[in-house]
């Protein structure tokens, strides 16, 4: 059997925990090889982490699974067309399109999620409609062979579910296991419905500080949108 190649682009600017939470579930899987892009190899920087030694996307030749990080650099990467041209490229070939957070957006920005159910994180979920995308407000969201992630945190519970269907439910939960993945949040905060509205409130002043930027380039990404199936 060939071996499995999961493909994970990186661009400035993104969420660290989106695609290094993933990355350590899905390379416990047998048979299958991890690879980390950027456009040119470039060092990534995440919230004060600097990423290094990676493969050039453009000379990635194929993946069975592309998984897109999500994170504010998101907004620039949605009208990078080179970018979007590699992530067009591989998705198309690919037999799984799978995404964390605000992943899904460039997702949709390649034409991907047309028509389709897509989970995003909960504050721009929204942008996902100029797409011709369904939101679907899942922990996991599922439609075919897209299976995309909420939230930072959801990817943990997106790549179980990717082992599930890759490897089967009994490793998926033996991997559960040796990883002790059993969360336990001290508060119950994580949701916009769970927290407090003063709670609510900060973050949405905190995020709308960029939401301008973001939505206008997810309608201008919309506005330009070749289906790429």
């Amino acid at each position: 059997m060939a071996e499995l190649q999961i493909v994970i682009p990186l661009y400035p600017d993104v969420t660290h925990l989106d695609f290094t939470g993933p990355h350590q579930v899905l390379c416990r899987l047998p048979n299958s090889k991890v690879t980390v892009a950027s456009m040119g190899g470039q060092d990534i920087t995440a919230d004060g982490l600097t990423f290094a030694n990676l493969a050039d996307l453009s000379k990635v030749e194929h993946c069975d699974l592309l998984c897109v990080p999500g994170g504010f650099g998101t907004t620039d990467a949605m009208l990078d067309e080179a970018f979007m041209a590699e992530i067009r490229r591989l998705g198309t070939g690919a037999k799984y399109l799978t995404s964390v957070c605000t992943g899904s957006l460039i997702l949709a920005a390649a034409g991907f999620l047309r028509g389709k159910r897509s989970a995003c994180h909960w504050a721009w979920r929204e942008l996902l409609l100029p797409f011709g995308a369904i939101v679907d407000e899942s922990r996991v969201a599922r439609d075919g062979n897209i299976i995309t992630g909420g939230g930072v945190t959801a990817g943990l519970d997106f790549a179980f579910v990717m082992v599930a269907e890759l490897a089967g439910e009994d490793f998926a939960k033996t991997l559960q296991l040796s990883l002790e993945y059993a969360p336990a949040p001290p508060f119950q905060s994580g949701r916009p419905e769970l927290a407090s509205p003063e709670i609510l409130a900060t973050v949405r002043a905190f995020l709308d500080r960029g939401k301008q930027a973001r939505s206008e380039a997810a309608q201008k990404a919309a506005d330009r949108l070749e289906p790429a199936l």
